[in-house]
């Protein structure tokens, strides 16, 4: 491949600089500006910092690579060119740093004077944590979707032999991703915001997705935790978890447009192993990090934590119309060990649409993974590891707030009836309730003025928290995983983190 250097001297307020940029074919270009340069294309090949006083623009696949770091001031906005499908991806060993603030945040958006869904590609972050994926017949590499990757292997996660759980990506704080997502193949997009193999010293805190194009949040892989996310009005799923994602997740929630669904079928939820729905585990790491990151780490299948998320449906009511495109509020499938704590599920339940949905109809028997749960074959799973549903509110339907597709090629007896009666443990404390109502949550359904907290009277949602699982008292680093709160769902009686930074139009 050729490989030409642009250099672009620029003029900032009080100095001047020179910026070089590698990139694909073409002509070497000097380009003298008396201001900050805006486009961003080709590859981006050493530390640069974009400033808050001016609007940059994606052309095209945008690499962050050769170990570079991109730091993003407060307040910067970023826009993909229209029919350029711009993406801005952070590969393996390089990092983005945008901080934002409450009061500044960060704008990934559209260029349109009238945006839609689908604009410009996305954001995609890859780092060097374990993945249970398989690129070129190597373990532990895997290639993100989308038609990313390159000759140079651009597009590739994870490390074959040296995989690192505490690797570092950078920073994602105070940050807003608006009208993304990519349809490359059929199950091959760009998301929103896509991770691949992102380790767990990687800060993701304070993050929204809006109107995406296919999924707001997706996983492939990795270990990195993040709390306080925001999916409204995507497409596709809300937060879709994929090939050993081992993370946690606290403080999140997703509200759907009952107008829109993907013909993929839509969940808040969505999580595999893999496609193949196998049993392949994580990529053990190799390299010593710290005293508080061992070497060895257990190898586990998707085994993501979500705690304290609440995530709005298609459905005010139970006969509510919509599309006929969603299925389920969590859609756990492919032998994925997905566990959900501690949230709220309304709107998710009546006629086609599921609250919870275990699926084996793809041959694999994802029952077994569920923890203290004996199949009607007798077939019992009495480990902590595994999938878990505690302390959870189910509310809008009771008919359809537990579902079950049964494998046709390893059936193991199981039913709707047998899977609900395990979500109905008293020990596991889930409340299923009818009406959206009964939680008392301000105004979860109003698009574009909504309130997610809990009122006084809410003693349901206000209540019911409980960390007392194992997957909910593990840590990393040396610090907690998860902050111990007395409710359930994503906020408490008057909270405010989700307010003044984000966006809702």
């Amino acid at each position: 491949m050729k490989k030409v250097f642009l250099l672009i001297a620029t003029i900032g307020t009080l100095a001047t600089g020179c910026r070089k940029i590698e990139i694909d074919g073409g002509t070497t270009t000097t380009v003298t500006t008396t201001e900050e340069n805006t486009i961003l294309e080709g590859r981006i090949i050493a530390n640069r910092t974009l400033k808050a006083g001016y609007t940059y623009k994606l052309r095209g696949l945008v690499y962050v690579t050769n170990g570079a770091i991109l730091t993003v001031e407060p307040g910067t906005k970023i826009v993909g060119e229209l029919n350029k499908n711009g993406a801005l991806i952070i590969t393996r060993s390089s990092k983005i740093i945008a901080e934002g603030t409450e009061a500044k945040p960060i704008v990934f958006t559209s260029e349109a004077a009238t945006p839609q869904r689908g604009d410009w590609a996305g954001l995609v972050v890859l780092g060097n944590a374990p993945n249970n994926s398989s690129f070129n017949g190597t373990d532990g590499i895997g290639e993100i979707e989308g038609g990313i990757n390159n000759s140079d292997g651009l597009g590739l996660y994870g490390l074959a032999a040296s995989s690192n759980i505490a690797d570092n990506s950078g920073v994602l704080k105070y940050v807003r991703i608006e009208y993304a997502g990519y349809a490359f193949l059929p199950d091959k997009e760009i998301n929103g915001l896509t991770f691949g193999g992102v380790g767990n010293q990687t800060v993701v805190d304070y993050v929204q997705v809006s109107y995406a194009n296919d999924d707001s949040f997706e996983w492939f892989g990795g270990s990195v935790n993040c709390k306080h996310l925001i999916s409204f009005r995507t497409l596709d799923d809300d937060f879709d978890t994929d090939n050993g994602y081992s993370g946690k997740v606290q403080f999140g929630i997703s509200v759907r447009d009952s107008a829109i669904a993907d013909i993929s079928k839509s969940e808040a939820f969505e999580s595999d192993n893999d496609a193949n729905g196998s049993t392949r585990t994580t990529f053990l790491q190799t390299i010593p990090v710290s005293a508080n990151n061992p070497v060895a780490i257990v190898p586990v299948k998707t085994s993501a934590v979500f705690s304290n998320m609440t995530v709005i449906g298609p459905k005010v009511t139970a006969t509510s119309i919509g599309n006929g495109l969603f299925l389920a509020a969590a859609q756990i499938r492919r032998n994925s060990e997905l566990s959900i704590m501690n949230s709220v599920i309304l709107g998710w339940g009546g006629g086609s649409v599921n609250g919870l949905l275990i699926d084996a109809s793809k041959g694999t028997p994802t029952d077994l993974n569920l923890v203290g749960y004996t199949t009607p074959g007798g077939t019992a799973n009495a480990s902590t590891v595994g999938l878990n549903f505690a302390n959870n509110i189910i509310a809008g339907s009771t008919t359809n707030a537990v579902a079950y597709a049964a494998s046709t090629t390893s059936a193991t007896g199981s039913n709707t009836a047998s899977i609900a009666a395990w979500v109905n443990t008293v020990a596991f404390g889930n409340t299923i309730t009818p009406n959206n109502t009964d939680v008392n949550i301000g105004a979860p359904f109003n698009y574009s003025t909504p309130d997610f907290n809990p009122t006084s009277s809410s003693a349901m949602a206000a209540t019911g928290a409980d960390f007392t699982n194992a997957k909910l008292k593990t840590s990393t680093n040396g610090k907690a995983d998860f902050t111990v709160t007395t409710y359930r769902g994503a906020c408490a009686v008057g909270d405010t983190w989700w307010k003044s930074w984000t966006s809702f139009k």
